[in-house]
């Protein structure tokens, strides 16, 4: 390189080297001034094929963009953006990482130190702390200061840079999540000089020697951890990524326990997996029974789980991967279960299971007739719901191929899918299921899909409610030629919040306030989705009725669709009643036999 590149030109190139030389590959770029040497040095890199640059107009679409790219792959993807407000937009994406333990690298331009808290336009000596806490890492790189050897500059640029992506990653004694490094330039910001970047041959080598380990977890070391103890225990899967899901199903079928699994816990499948199990921990014979818990991952996705978890008379053990792993607000013990050695599996038998995973598989199968009838009176009577378009994705997901992707929205979409969808018969060929549990935010949905399905390079379907598309539709603007995923939207279209018809405030002894209802939680939009997305460049239409919905479904994912599915939300209270009524009935009637 010659020596007369400028100097803000050269640290960029070294920036964006040493994203390429940890393992970076996926990179989100917003416009900005400021940021400039950095877009001129990712702009050649993609072009010569050391990483892919995504460019997006909203800086708040492009964090969960990054965001979906982690998420998909346990590698980050890097956000860069200018200066000033344009940082505070990455916030909501920075602290879902931050919660769901997700690797996200954050690069904000800045001006030199010297001129942060003065006049200065776009500028604010506040940006470089801006994350606080919510950042595994942070750094605040400096403009050279004078007569400083560039190389030494370099040097301490690049350094810095394998240090954020390592703490993302995890490696650096805290469990993955978002870092952040603000880098000030100093004008001239535009490159004089041409540049070659290395090639992504020699840079993939040197990553692949200091690559972690991504070994299967051992479920043989775990099991030894809770072997024992009392007989009527279940295993717990939350939110988590695919190694701790694959150890909890291993587990539970290792020692013969029921599989209460969430859709996005990478454990929901196997013959101890139990359908519609949160419509049984209230049964003496199930739920009321339990001994012991083994959590895995981030239970968080239910009321009757949430109660299980927190019942004095249940001992809870929690299995996790880093010492600094949330857990539940109550005395439990921690297990910290470790890697084994890459392929290394559990090869064994699963354990048959006794009389008590017998009574939850056959009230689970049970439970799961019951809804699917309930769902199909409704669909027979023309009502489209929530729960039954949450059993038609999944349903035509499954057997498309174990690469494919599924993400659901954080509201009703992801509990849908955790009422209604079958646990995947063969784990090893289902789909992967993600979801926004670190902190169950609905913005950003249409975002994380599309980075995860560009990162992971898999048709994905994204499984979303009408506002959770409203509060992102940006997600869908992509500037002409920017690379496009094979993405189906599937949108529930209840016109507004259906979740809160659910919950206390939708209570119909509160009929009296119906009004007050609709205005502060039911908030409707009466907005045309599908004008909408048309409007923003991808192709869309409506699904009135279950067999055009399946034959919509049943077509490959290829390109950009968006599906609106319109619905009724003033029956979703009396819909789940039935269900349960129902479902208690029928496992009732089993008895508490084997």
């Amino acid at each position: 390189m010659q020596t007369s590149v400028q100097p803000s030109t050269l640290l960029a190139r070294t920036v964006v080297v040493a994203l390429a030389r940890a393992g970076v590959r996926e990179v989100v770029l917003c416009p900005g001034s400021r940021s400039a040497p950095l877009a001129y040095a990712l702009h050649d890199a993609d072009a010569a094929g050391l990483l892919r640059l995504h460019v997006r107009h909203d800086e708040r679409a492009a964090a969960f963009t990054a965001l979906g790219a982690g998420r998909a792959t346990g590698v980050p993807a890097a956000v860069v953006t200018t200066s000033g407000t344009a940082v505070a937009n990455l916030h909501p994406a920075v602290l879902e990482a931050a919660e769901a333990g997700v690797p996200l690298v954050v690069l904000s331009a800045d001006r030199p130190h010297a001129v942060r808290g003065t006049w200065a336009n776009q500028t604010t000596a506040l940006q470089a702390g801006l994350f606080g806490a919510a950042a595994r890492h942070a750094l605040d790189l400096p403009v050279p200061r004078a007569h400083e050897p560039l190389a030494r500059a370099r040097a301490t640029w690049a350094a810095g840079v394998a240090d954020l992506v390592a703490a993302a990653l995890g490696q650096r004694g805290t469990r993955p999540g978002p870092v952040h490094g603000d880098l000030a330039f100093a004008d001239p910001l535009v490159p004089d000089v041409p540049w070659t970047p290395p090639s992504l041959l020699a840079l993939s080598a040197e990553s692949a020697r200091r690559a972690p380990s991504q070994g299967a977890l051992a479920a043989e070391s775990a099991g030894k951890e809770v072997a024992g103890g009392p007989e009527r225990t279940v295993v717990v899967a939350g939110d988590g990524p695919a190694p701790l899901g694959a150890l909890a199903r291993r587990l539970a079928e290792r020692r013969g326990w029921p599989l209460l699994a969430e859709p996005s816990s990478g454990a929901r499948g196997g013959p101890n997996a139990v359908a519609a199990y949160r419509l049984l921990l209230d049964q003496p014979a199930l739920g009321a029974a339990v001994e012991r818990v083994v959590a895995v991952g981030r239970p968080t996705l239910s009321r009757p789980v949430s109660a299980l978890l927190a019942r004095a008379d249940v001992d809870l053990v929690h299995l996790v991967t880093h010492v600094d792993d949330p857990g539940p607000a109550r005395p439990h013990h921690r297990v910290l279960v470790s890697s084994a050695r890459q392929g290394e599996q559990d090869h064994d038998h699963a354990r048959a299971g006794g009389d008590w995973l017998r009574r939850w598989q056959r009230a689970g199968a049970a439970a799961q007739a019951v809804t699917d009838a309930v769902l199909d009176d409704e669909a027979r009577a023309g009502r489209l719901t929530g729960p039954l378009l949450a059993r038609e994705v999944a349903a035509a997901v499954t057997g498309t191929g174990a690469q494919d992707l599924l993400v659901a929205a954080a509201s009703n979409a992801v509990r849908d899918l955790d009422l209604a969808a079958a646990p995947w018969a063969d784990p090893v060929a289902a789909p992967r299921v993600l979801a926004a549990r670190g902190l169950s935010g609905i913005d950003g949905t249409l975002s994380t899909a599309t980075g995860a399905a560009l990162a992971a390079g898999s048709p994905t379907t994204v499984l979303v409610g009408d506002l959770a598309v409203l509060h992102d539709a940006n997600g869908l603007l992509l500037p002409p030629g920017e690379p496009e995923p094979d993405l189906r939207v599937v949108v529930l279209d209840d016109d507004g919040g259906g979740i809160f018809s659910g919950l206390e405030h939708g209570d119909p002894e509160r009929s009296d306030r119906a009004r007050v209802f609709e205005r502060l939680f039911g908030t409707p939009h009466g907005r045309d989705l599908v004008a909408i997305a048309a409007a923003l460049g991808v192709p869309a239409r409506r699904v009135t009725d279950l067999a055009d919905l399946r034959s919509a479904l049943a077509a490959p994912v290829r390109g950009r669709e968006v599906l609106v599915v319109p619905a009724d939300r003033s029956d979703l209270r009396a819909l789940h009643a039935r269900i349960r009524s129902r479902v208690s009935g029928a496992v009732a009637g089993l008895g508490s036999g084997s």
